[in-house]
């Protein structure tokens, strides 16, 4: 009886577990903490990663299915899986960091199906000190020629129960914008649509996130839990749901990255993004020119009460390039007024277009070139809002109307798709635009993937739920939102987020207003944000006189929107945060508070030897009753300085740092 009971048992056994086809092959990160490794077996291919030791993806299964010839998953050879260690340094136009060293081994391991359509797909692992990122590549083959893919079914099957932060979503048609939720894995529900990046902080201090990098001439990724793994989901093409990817042979995914720590500084900080994207296409980068801009719409399009009538035409446009001109503001947006578009349009706002919309054409009160001649006599460069609709007709005829008009670049607005269609439009366009020297600024728009390494006139993007609320909503967007951010979207990279709201009120006081939005948080923690938040043409979208005399506007004025190195010098996840960015010889440090108030220190041991002038914004001592009172301080630091600092609730803090005289370098 008991021999039997022990022969099932092995019965059982051979059963569940999958047979495997050869030992496994690792691959680890130049500082071998980081672990992929992968096996073959007869049912698929798997693999998991290790950090520190630990597990963070469990055996999690790999395959490809296909309209024709079905699903690249079973009954797989693997060849000879090939090594290489590599070490490149590169500069990026626009980024978070100028002087980029990267690291990373490789390996690239053949698989093949032993019969059938015998198709062949290399699967491309690269690890680094702060992650791994992976990708298919289909090589050219003589019997298979191109692919209708119908699904990736790559997963993740997450190890332990980290605490989760990430976005969920009904449908794929969507911008990106909403509030983040925050949850145990475990508690996720089974086929709820998630958005990347997502963030899983672990009990052991250890942080990862998984988001994909190099998103071209392919479908968006999102992430829906199945049998308690995560599997990967692609946008489908437009008018149907079961096909998500069309190529041609030779082609190669996205990278599947997952970005990985033992503090969230290390992903904030991290460059894996553009280390998997291509080398700069764009010879002639002397145009390309990150700055600040502009954006009445957000006020409301608030004109002062003056002799001329607001609306689209010179006046308005120059009552913002006068401001801009004055305050060393490098660009002004022509939109338009009152929901309607500056260009010729059949349309009844600008979430619409007509069948006679023609950008190359301007309402008849409007004359571009006598806004760009002011402008550029100002030293103000112009660019232009546009709906995606309005430009993509005819890119050429569009731009190159742009370029005779002298404009410098645009906003391209309600785009809210990222399937394969509109992910080769938004390539379109960036090439288009380099092309006549313009620089791109996409609104309603999925996450960026590292694109502005190879394209670097792509400026920013939006994707965020952002100060926009503010007009309509009945809340104000809470500061704890504000690190959700920083600690998820802003570990893909830039976010537009219509800076630059003066009007913060006690919560209580809070209502909506279309036109002069009011803001949550602290004077100190909007002046936190130009910072903290990643983009290269950050918004000063208050009207003029809503900063004319007004304490921390001065630090607007100077604050960069690229980087030469980038330090986060204290984190924690939805709690606070500390970024130190450089610039030259100087250092911009920011912070943001949530809702509970703290005292933090900032050690200023980034700095170079020498002395620095160190002029401090924080909140005021008045704070709870006025959140806009902040206090500026002026004194002698280095390096051996500890800032002590009382963040406010919903607070923050600015400082500017520049060597002494006579210091440093």
């Amino acid at each position: 009886m008991r021999k039997f009971q022990t022969h099932i048992i092995v019965i059982l056994f051979l059963v569940i577990i999958p047979i495997r086809a050869q030992k496994p092959v690792k691959l680890k990160s130049p500082d071998e903490q980081l672990i992929f490794s992968f096996e073959l077996t007869d049912e698929s291919p798997i693999y998991n990663v290790r950090f520190n030791g630990k597990n963070l993806v469990n055996d999690s299964e790999l395959g490809l299915v296909f309209e024709e010839n079905g699903e690249f998953k079973e009954g797989l050879k693997m060849g000879t899986p090939v090594f290489d260690e590599v070490e490149e340094d590169y500069k990026l136009i626009v980024g978070k960091a100028k002087n980029i060293s990267s690291h990373y081994r490789e390996m690239v391991i053949p698989l093949a199906e032993k019969s059938g359509a015998k198709r062949e797909i290399n699967l491309v692992v690269r690890a680094f000190n702060d992650g791994i990122g992976f990708r298919y590549e289909f090589p050219e083959q003589e019997e298979w020629k191109s692919y209708v893919m119908l699904e990736e079914n790559t997963t993740f099957n997450i190890a332990q129960n980290p605490k989760v932060y990430t976005l969920f979503w009904e449908h794929y048609n969507n911008n990106h914008e909403g509030l983040y939720n925050i949850l145990p894995y475990k508690d996720i529900k089974s086929d709820t649509l998630m958005d990347m990046p997502s963030l899983f902080e672990f009990s052991d201090d250890t942080y990862m996130a998984i988001t994909e990098a190099n998103l071209r001439d392919y479908a968006g990724m999102y992430l829906k839990k199945r049998n308690g793994t995560f599997t990967s989901q692609l946008s489908p093409l437009q008018g149907q749901s079961d096909i998500k990817v069309k190529a041609t042979l030779p082609h190669k995914t996205p990278w599947r990255v997952m970005m990985i720590g033992d503090r969230i500084g290390t992903l904030i900080e991290s460059n894996i993004i553009t280390n998997l994207n291509e080398p700069n296409k764009i010879e002639d980068t002397s145009w390309i020119k990150p700055g600040k801009t502009t954006f009445h719409w957000w006020n409301g399009d608030i004109t002062p009460d003056t002799t001329f009538a607001p609306g689209i035409n010179f006046e308005t446009n120059k009552y913002y390039i006068d401001f801009a001109a004055k305050n060393n503001i490098d660009y002004h947006a022509v939109i338009g007024y009152g929901g309607f578009a500056w260009y010729k349009s059949d349309a009844t706002g600008y979430n619409v277009v007509g069948p006679s919309t023609d950008v190359t054409q301007t309402v008849p009160s409007l004359n571009m070139e006598q806004i760009r001649d002011y402008a550029k006599q100002k030293g103000v460069g112009i660019h232009v809002w546009v709906h995606w609709k309005a430009i993509y007709p005819d890119l050429e005829k569009a731009f190159s109307k742009f370029e005779e008009w002298g404009i410098k670049g645009m906003m391209v607005d309600f785009m809210d798709r990222d399937d394969q269609e509109m992910v080769n439009i938004q390539e379109e366009i960036l090439q288009k635009a380099a092309e006549h020297k313009l620089y791109i600024q996409f609104h309603g728009s999925f996450k960026p993937t590292g694109l502005h390494r190879t394209y670097p006139n792509e400026f920013t993007r939006e994707g965020t739920h952002n100060y926009e609320q503010n007009k309509w909503s009945e809340e104000p967007l809470t500061p704890e939102h504000d690190l959700n951010i920083v600690f998820t979207r802003m570990l893909a990279g830039a976010a537009d987020y219509h800076l630059g709201g003066f009007r913060a009120v006690p919560e209580d006081e809070f209502k909506t207003q279309y036109t002069r939005p009011l803001m949550g948080g602290t004077r100190a923690h909007m002046l936190g944000m130009y910072v903290v938040l990643e983009s290269y043409l950050n918004m000063v979208a208050d009207y003029p006189e809503a900063y004319e005399g007004e304490p921390g506007f001065e630090f607007l004025k100077h604050v960069p929107t690229t980087w030469d190195e980038t330090k986060v010098i204290n984190a924690e996840v939805g709690k606070y945060v500390t970024i130190a960015r450089r610039k030259g010889n100087d250092w911009y440090v920011g912070s943001l508070n949530n809702s509970t108030s703290r005292t933090v220190k900032i050690p200023l041991d980034f700095l170079s030897e020498g002395s620095y002038n160190a002029k401090i914004y924080t909140d005021g001592d008045d704070v709870e009753n006025n959140p806009n009172d902040l206090e500026k301080e002026t004194e002698n630091v280095d390096s051996k300085k500890i800032i002590k600092l009382d963040l406010a609730s919903g607070g923050g803090q600015v400082m500017y740092l520049m060597p002494a005289k006579g210091s440093g370098d």
